[in-house]
């Protein structure tokens, strides 16, 4: 019953989750849009107060990056949205480390386990908090309550393993939610800076084309404009990538400790039946 309602928190975690994921894709679309238009293609920015058919004043990069196009406030969402994600996935991660030094809570609760103290392992947990302490908790309750039934030593590993295994599946997901969208934005960033290059490029080509004579400073306003794309699409996809593998290794440590507490446990309880 208790697993039940777990589980059903979880579910309502989880929607509320990607409410907030899609929510926040949104906002960071409109809030991109918004800067390039007002802030970027402000009229102090160009030539003649001009946005639409004046230049960028000379070293006025603003100016320059809303030449860029219609592309630059998608990209700019895009990487308001990495930025987002990976502050509340800092957070997130760091929370379900709980409140003191992961390592040494490991170290010390290992040593509780060995040492035959489960209630005292169990104290520690509920002082520590967070996802690795609930699933060790998880792992020492399920010890004590094989204990009490008495159940042979290999019926007994097998449940406490079980219930790790069920804890730290209710944990996983909410550490890796939203790492998905962070993964995506690597490929999207990049993808979507080098099309704004490519459309860019076409538009100072074909502008050349029309206008008859070659003019070398409209081209390379054209071709510099038209890199602004890629490097806002690159600059996206580099935190993206960085964030992401951050925090894949965060959730990869935190999953270590998790395996070497329910391996403990284990062969805790196989001394102690052993002892006895």
């Amino acid at each position: 019953m208790a697993q039940d309602l777990k589980v059903s928190g979880e579910n309502k975690e989880n929607k509320g989750a990607s409410i907030f994921a899609a929510a926040t894709i949104l906002v960071c679309l409109v809030i991109g849009f918004l800067v390039w238009k007002f802030v970027m293609g402000a009229s102090a920015n160009f030539e003649g107060g001009d946005p639409e058919n004046g230049h960028p004043l000379p070293g006025n990069y603003l100016g320059m990056v809303y030449k860029g196009g219609m592309i630059v406030p998608a990209l700019m969402g895009l990487l308001l949205m990495t930025l987002v994600f990976s502050i509340e996935r800092f957070f997130v991660i760091n929370k379900a480390a709980g409140k003191g030094d992961l390592e040494k809570f490991v170290k010390n609760v290992l040593g509780q386990i060995k040492s035959g103290d489960v209630q005292g392992a169990i104290a520690s947990c509920d002082a520590q908090q967070g996802s690795v302490a609930n699933v060790v908790k998880a792992g020492l309750l399920k010890s004590e309550q094989v204990r009490k039934d008495g159940l042979d030593v290999e019926k007994a590993t097998e449940n406490i393993t079980k219930e790790v295994e069920q804890a730290t599946s209710l944990e996983m997901p909410m550490l890796e939610k939203n790492l998905t969208i962070l993964s995506t934005l690597v490929s999207i960033g990049t993808l979507l800076g080098l099309l704004g290059t490519v459309s860019g490029m076409i538009k100072a080509f074909a502008g050349l084309a029309t206008a008859g004579t070659p003019d070398q400073a409209q081209l390379a306003n054209g071709i510099s404009e038209a890199l602004i794309n890629t490097a806002t699409g690159i600059s996206t996809s580099t935190l993206a990538i960085i964030a992401y593998n951050y925090f894949t290794s965060k959730i990869d440590t935190l999953t270590y400790f998790i395996d070497e507490a329910g391996f403990a446990i284990s062969q805790a309880y196989k001394r102690a039946k052993g002892s006895n």
